[in-house]
């Protein structure tokens, strides 16, 4: 039931804008209470359930979060309900109903018709939402584009309206979607003499995605779509917004906060967004991180110039962040008072905050059961899909210890990868033949999102749902020729991953890097070696770098397979610009992992699984080195040939800290040689 009468007018830019009938007078000073609740990053993750694993994870899912806005809705007297992207791409069933089993036009998206179900009153659009390609987005939102290929008739989409001012049409120089919407609605509220009554508010949303995106998503939005940065769009739209007479400004941004120096490009640019006049409330994104976070003594909010991270504040107005994946529901409490005939947001009264879907005490609430239903038939033929056998393994590929040394589940990506490229070169680009082909991969899943977050496929038959577990994102094939500085340049960037370690502290020292992403962590694999020496800054980490066991030069060509994203500039890689790509393959990184295991049939260990590229450089240390994973994993690093791995703590969610003999980690000749030394 929706607490929030329906929307008497939405006004979109284009539509009718003819003045509305002059609203009820309202009293000075009249005071109301309006809740407005944001997810973000749902990914597709319509239900509690690992497609992966093929099992229950009560730990996400929107149909939980779904019961926390039903909680809210009864809790407060005025609710809105929006979403700040990341939506249609992210699991199994988001790949199937995009590539397997592609929608009729007449179809509505699975994830958007568990949204309508609870009634969302407005969106954007993520980054995320542009990695199936143009005409996909404008069927499923049912909002066709200015753009080739995805300018024809309108299909099923949502029932609420998607907004986005700073991601423009390269053919009329329009964004893609309406920059902002205006929202008309009736507050419930108590008057002078304590008689329930109501009002109208009339609130704008305006929407913001990562500039980035044209970076990221090149393949797909090259020569078709460009971008604005988020200050410039804001000073574009906001005014115009304004002068429709709307009582409040929502900014909708699929981003986070960075104090770093404001650029056009800047991917997480809110801490600027916010110090624009004009906006009133901001609902955050992309970051995968609650914001506010007052429990989270670690949290970079705490620190940040600017931010209230108990409250939920930037530069005074009232933010939020949901956190992933439908785990938590963000909460903008707003105390509204009536001044010079607007409403008004009494700051001292407002506060921000994230309800998660598990309680303190780690109990989830219920799903709501009204989704399920909704998503049945998919749900099941996604799992029949996913299930789809398509080889077998003699041994474990995990990512437990990735930053260790363990490739397991680099090895097969990287070696499938590499024989795509040199077919390919061989059959289209022979003026690249005798170039060394490598190749890059990093490990997805790393215990961010939770304890079991990890890579763990265990000895025996494959199917497809292993491979997606694996390579989690829909990228595509991609290679780039560059030289042996620019390979060295990737690898110091790779080895950011590492906090620089001090032999000579006594006390225990965190070896990974937890702001660097994991997916951010490439190996290069195909005939490079090379050693890494935590003990220096970084940009000066990478040592002994040899192909084919002789020491690659600088001026030395390389042709390096990877994906659309950091060969278009995603991560930051210097050097990866998009200008250097020689392949921009058609195929999807993940299907060309399923296609190699079809062909390979039998994976072995000592011929898929025992590849290992790097070692630390040896080095005693007078106190512990400590890496956080899985509980109970030992025996898996010992499998994968990790030496100088012990238990620390277990630290009793799941999660342990093990300690790691940084001398015992390199072939036998690198430890004689070093034995003994204090670097």
């Amino acid at each position: 039931m929706r607490y929030l009468p329906l929307v008497a007018t939405i006004l979109l830019l284009g539509a009718c804008t003819s003045p509305s009938p002059r609203p009820p007078t309202v009293a000075e000073g009249t005071r109301a209470r309006l809740a407005l609740l944001e997810s973000t990053d749902i990914h597709s993750n319509v239900l509690s359930y690992d497609y992966y694993r093929l099992a229950e994870d009560d730990a996400l899912g929107f149909e939980r979060m779904a019961t926390l806005v039903d909680e809210a809705r009864r809790e407060f007297p005025n609710t809105l309900l929006f979403d700040a992207g990341d939506t249609i791409q992210g699991t199994a069933l988001a790949d199937y109903q995009a590539l397997v089993h592609p929608l009729r036009c007449d179809e509505e998206l699975a994830m958007y018709r568990a949204m309508d179900a609870l009634g969302y009153d407005g969106g954007t659009i993520g980054n995320h939402e542009f990695n199936y390609g143009l005409p996909y987005l404008a069927q499923v939102t049912g909002h066709p584009l200015a753009v080739d290929g995805a300018d024809g008739q309108a299909c099923a989409g949502p029932h609420f309206p998607l907004v986005l001012s700073n991601a423009v049409s390269v053919r009329d120089g329009q964004p893609l979607y309406p920059p902002y919407a205006v929202l008309d609605r009736t507050l419930k509220l108590v008057d002078g003499d304590g008689r329930e009554t109501t009002a109208p508010i009339r609130i704008g949303i305006i929407g913001f995605t990562p500039p980035p995106i044209v970076e990221w998503d090149r393949r797909n939005l090259d020569g078709k779509v460009t971008t604005t940065g988020l200050v410039e769009a804001a000073r574009r739209w906001v005014p115009e917004l304004r002068a429709k007479g709307v009582d409040l400004v929502v900014a909708i941004s699929h981003g986070g906060l960075d104090t770093a120096p404001y650029g056009s490009m800047m991917e997480n640019a809110n801490w600027y967004l916010a110090q624009e006049p004009g906006i009133d409330v901001l609902l955050l994104g992309h970051s995968h991180t609650a914001f506010p976070d007052p429990a989270n003594a670690q949290s970079r909010f705490a620190t940040m110039a600017g931010v209230d991270n108990q409250r939920g504040f930037v530069h005074g107005k009232p933010a939020v962040m949901a956190n992933f994946f439908g785990r938590s529901l963000g909460v903008v409490d707003l105390a509204l008072v009536r001044e010079d005939g607007h409403w008004t947001i009494d700051a001292a009264q407002s506060h921000s905050e994230v309800r998660n879907v598990r309680g303190k005490d780690g109990t989830p609430v219920a799903p709501d059961p009204r989704i399920a239903p909704l998503v049945a038939a998919v749900h099941a033929a996604t799992i029949d899909y996913v299930s789809q056998p398509i080889g077998d393994t003699d041994f474990a590929m995990t990512s437990y210890f990735a930053e260790l040394g363990n490739t397991t589940a680099l090895q097969v990506i990287n070696d499938a990868q590499r024989d795509y490229a040199e077919r390919y070169i061989a059959a289209n680009l022979p003026q690249y033949a005798g170039i060394p082909v490598v190749s890059a991969a990093a490990p997805f899943k790393t215990g961010f999102s939770a304890a079991d977050d990890y890579t763990d496929i265990e000895p025996g038959p494959l199917a497809i749902r292993s491979a997606a577990d694996i390579y989690l994102y829909p990228n595509t094939l991609t290679a780039v020729k560059i030289d042996g500085a620019a390979v060295k340049a990737w690898l110091e960037h790779s080895a950011g991953r590492f906090n620089r370690i001090d032999p000579a502290s006594t006390a225990p020292q965190e070896l990974v890097n937890r702001k660097f992403s994991g997916y951010n962590f490439d190996v290069i694999q195909g005939g490079l070696t090379y050693a890494i020496d935590v003990t220096r800054p970084q940009g000066e980490r990478i040592r002994d770098l040899t192909y084919q066991g002789k020491p690659v030069e600088p001026g030395q060509p390389f042709i390096v397979v990877t994906n659309n994203y950091r060969a278009s500039g995603g991560g930051h890689f210097p050097g990866l610009d998009g200008s250097s790509i020689v392949i921009s393959a058609p195929d999807a990184n993940r299907d060309v992992v399923i296609a190699w295991v079809r062909t390979r049939k039998h994976l072995e260990r000592a011929r898929d699984g025992t590849d290992r590229p790097w070692h630390f450089v040896p080095v005693r240390t007078a106190g512990p080195i400590l890496v956080k994973s899985a509980s109970g994993k030992l025996a898996q690093a010992k499998a994968a040939g990790i030496e100088g791995v012990s238990l620390f703590k277990d630290n009793g969610d799941g999660s342990s800290m093990y300690a790691v003999d940084l001398a015992a980690g390199a072939p036998a000749a690198a430890r004689h040689e070093q034995r003994g030394r204090v670097r």
